[in-house]
């Protein structure tokens, strides 16, 4: 991973100072909120509907055991014992104090860790494929240019004040566990004929009011053109997106109100100007950044396959967690481990203070001290011999980590909702945990096979419902809670965006509903192989409406 140099550290604890005095002087009533308000959104710092809430960045959803220890600190000594991993590969606290938070950025420079770009319209924390520089399926580690749009966008003036927040996501698979169609740029990498890398680059996609999936616009950008063909996309958007509309804002509405070709056009005239420039990454600069994601030195350790197949013959929990939360690795003799933060029941995406304790430690002893954060509100060890496999899962047994779910009904996506969030509408936690205790039968799960549900709490999406096999919307309605279904979205590379079946359900029955759902699709499936999307993209909605409202009038 990358390691931060005098510059870096320099930037940060100077930020970190700044805030500080912002803070004291906040707190003595030299500055109002409202002038208040900017400086600490620069740094991460929201208030939300009971507290304030801290975001803390983690760049492309890699840490270290180090920093997972203070992290866990930072929830024991500031906050109620946990943190909160979100959809962006970030982690939030929701309870610290205004008057702490300087310490806690102070503390979290100490690890190389900050708060900037967490909000605000800027370039947010550049996402990438969780199973990164670990994939058997990876063409590239996609995070070294992950990293290269994080230094470049960091702090940059032009991109400081957009038209509104922009997101960037990179995969290096042809499995897209990145979302990167919904992002507002996506970045595929890939080789062309002649074996060169480059980059598809799909530009205008998001979720929020109105969801849309991104325009390819470009099939192979060279790696070294990166940094060019990005700022021009930028000075597009810059120049012509709207500030007068904030819902309108979105480099999304411009692509579809400009039209592809058009905004593609304009892109490439930008682009021409600045593609010979001090921009194109010179091969020693791409060199320098791809070292510090060296793969770790991995030993050959066939002597774990016996020993997985012992210990699943001897403990079906075992067998079950191996088989549902642990990937393939590129190294045959290792495997990518899914530590599940869904337990049935509980808060989806949190982690106590006591579990990323273990998690760091696991990492340290098992894992070539790497972490992942994964969109998915899961964490991940990407090296684990799998000879030393029963020994991580015991562990995480221990710490209630080792559900064994990943990618089934229960391992839901869902943002705070009303239980924090001042925008949200509706509860998504309840409705979450509901529907995990109404699915917690291990052998049912395997049964309904994959099946991604994602829960929003408003509009804004940050739970990814639009792109839910089953999507859960929070809506009001007549000061009600009100919980609106929708079917068939995907965030995979075969993106689509979820439709909406019908009237809304109230809180007390939504997982009925969803039941109802599982049950028509079970009915419906062709065999044990056909899962819930593509059982769904063959038949349409009319069988799920049926079932759901009897009839088609019934249902809106």
């Amino acid at each position: 991973m990358y390691r931060y140099d005098e510059f870096d550290h320099d930037f940060v604890n100077q930020r970190v100072g700044q805030y500080r005095d912002q803070v004291e002087r906040r707190l003595s009533g030299e500055l109002e909120e409202d002038a208040f308000k900017p400086l600490r959104l620069m740094n991460g710092v929201y208030l939300q509907l009971h507290a304030y809430m801290l975001r803390v960045a983690i760049p492309y959803g890699t840490l270290n055991s180090t920093q997972m220890r203070r992290l866990a600190r930072i929830a024991r000594d500031y906050d109620k014992g946990y943190g909160h991993f979100t959809t962006r590969q970030n982690i939030q606290y929701n309870w610290p104090a205004l008057s702490d938070t300087p310490a806690i950025l102070e503390e979290l420079a100490e690890v190389e860790m900050h708060a900037i770009q967490t909000s605000g319209n800027c370039i947010r924390n550049v996402s990438a494929d969780h199973f990164a520089g670990a994939a058997a399926d990876e063409v590239a580690d996609p995070r070294p240019y992950a990293e290269i749009l994080r230094q470049w966008s960091s702090n940059h003036p032009e991109y400081s004040f957009l038209p509104r927040k922009f997101k960037i996501a990179v995969t290096g698979a042809e499995r897209d566990r990145a979302a990167i169609q919904v992002h507002d740029i996506g970045l595929h990498l890939k080789r062309d004929e002649a074996g060169e890398l480059g980059f598809a680059v799909y530009v205008g996609g998001g979720q929020g009011r109105t969801p849309i999936i991104a325009k390819k616009i470009r099939d192979f950008l060279p790696e070294a053109d990166l940094l060019s063909y990005t700022t021009a996309i930028m000075r597009v958007y810059n120049l012509n997106g709207r500030r007068d509309n904030k819902y309108k804002a979105r480099i999304k509405i411009l692509v579809h109100e400009t039209g592809e070709a058009d905004f593609t056009a304009q892109v490439e005239a930008e682009w021409k100007k600045l593609r010979e420039t001090s921009l194109k990454l010179p091969d020693a600069d791409l060199a320098s950044i791809a070292s510090y994601f060296a793969p770790p030195e991995l030993q050959d350790r066939a002597e774990g396959w016996a020993r997985i197949a012992t210990g699943k013959k001897a403990d079906a929990g075992f067998a079950a967690w191996v088989h549902q939360n642990v990937t393939p690795h590129r190294h045959p003799d290792y495997g990518v481990v899914t530590i599940s933060l869904k337990p049935i029941g509980g808060i989806p995406g949190d982690a106590s203070d006591a579990q990323m304790e273990i998690v760091a430690d696991l990492a340290e002893r098992y894992g070539h001290d790497e972490i992942r954060v994964s969109h998915e509100q899961n964490l991940v060890l990407p090296h684990v011999a799998l000879a030393d496999l029963e020994i991580v899962y015991r562990a995480l047994l221990d710490a209630n980590l080792a559900t064994a779910n990943a990618g089934l009904i229960t391992d839901i996506i869902a943002c705070p909702g009303l239980d924090y969030c001042a925008l949200a509408n509706a509860r998504s936690i309840p409705v979450a945990q509901e529907i995990s205790e109404r699915f917690g039968s291990l052998q049912r799960q395997q049964e309904i096979g994959e099946l991604k549900i994602k829960i929003s709490g408003c509009i804004n999406a940050c739970g990814h419902h639009h792109v839910g096999h089953i999507g859960i919307l929070g809506v009001e309605k007549k000061g009600a809670e009100l919980y609106q279904i929708t079917l068939g979205g995907s965030g995979d590379e075969q993106t689509s965006i979820g439709q909406i079946i019908g009237r809304g359900f109230e809180p007390d029955k939504v997982t009925d509903a969803i039941e109802t759902i599982v049950d028509t699709y079970m009915g419906l499936r062709l065999n044990a192989d056909e899962t819930f999307i593509m059982a769904y993209r063959r038949t349409g909605p009319a069988p799920y409406k049926l079932a759901l409202y009897g009839e088609a009038s019934k249902a809106a």
